[in-house]
């Protein structure tokens, strides 16, 4: 049975929509995570923290660990790759959205979807590159991980990050993140000489400006 949409809701939402497309929202702060790939131990507490606290069911994962290993012996590497919606300065799953469902928050820059709006055409999937956005079938919407907006408003941590055994998991201003001038547990200051915005096996962060820095691994940085 089809969803039936309230008009002036979608209109509206389209409005904020083409409004975003053509002058993309430049929040006051700009939010965004920081996963140091070297000392995650792949434990993936984070991502149960993230299904728990959304209620979801099996399949659609918010958050992914993601497990590298490559070499030859005696020179074998390994290391883990944390990721959810990077909450991106361009998103490219915003102007993808036929009815205006995805938006950009001015205050702190993260992309949300608003699930009233949301009519399942999963063309957001699609135009992600990082695969952030999560088809859920039971309700035949899209969802996806709005950096526990709820819990940072009421001054807390995303459950990810509050749900990580070795603090390597964090988020703060990208800006702060990215100089390292940010004080977290994800890094210390010999660390920082690692902090990179892309990874391999990772799509060109040119796309759409990702929200996120790492600590790579010596055989997983790009740059």
């Amino acid at each position: 049975m089809a969803k039936k949409l309230d008009k002036e809701q979608v209109k509206a939402a389209l409005k904020r929509k083409v409004r975003a497309i053509y002058e993309p929202v430049k929040p006051k702060v700009q939010m965004g995570f920081i996963h140091n790939n070297v000392d995650c131990i792949g434990c993936r507490a984070c991502e149960m923290a993230c299904k728990d606290k959304n209620g979801l069911p099996p399949g659609p994962r918010f958050r992914r660990v993601q497990y590298i290993e490559g070499g030859s012996f005696p020179a074998v590497y390994a290391y883990k790759v944390n990721m959810s919606c990077n909450h991106c300065a361009e998103p490219a799953c915003l102007p993808s959205c036929p009815t205006g469902a995805i938006w950009k928050r001015e205050d702190n820059g993260i992309v949300d979807i608003d699930s009233t709006l949301c009519i399942g055409c999963r063309k957001c999937e699609a135009a992600c590159p990082f695969g952030a956005p999560q088809y859920i079938p039971e309700l035949n919407i899209v969802a996806k991980c709005n950096m526990c907006v709820d819990e940072q408003l009421a001054g807390r941590k995303p459950y990810c990050v509050m749900a990580c055994m070795m603090r390597v998991l964090d988020v703060g201003p990208i800006d702060e993140l990215a100089d390292g001038s940010y004080k977290t547990t994800a890094y210390s200051e010999a660390d920082k000489k690692n902090l990179v915005r892309q990874v391999k096996h990772m799509a060109n962060p040119e796309l759409t400006n990702p929200s996120i820095r790492f600590i790579a691994h010596s055989q997983g940085k790009v740059r």
